[in-house]
């Protein structure tokens, strides 16, 4: 689930890219949206490792 949300990450920035510097509008809302995933993909992989007794660093 980590690998997920790394390439979640790394698309929010790609799209960030395009969208914050003009050269598609829309790339800025998917960076929003993105963002948002990979946030909520990793609160949940901490959750899920706390609650297995495993290390969350």
């Amino acid at each position: 689930m980590l690998g997920w949300a790394l390439v979640f990450a790394v698309l929010a920035i790609v799209a960030g890219f395009l969208g914050f510097f003009s050269l598609a509008g829309l790339a800025a809302t998917i960076a929003k949206v993105l963002f948002v995933v990979f946030l909520v993909l990793l609160v949940v992989n901490f959750i899920v490792r706390a609650v297995r007794g495993q290390s969350v660093v």
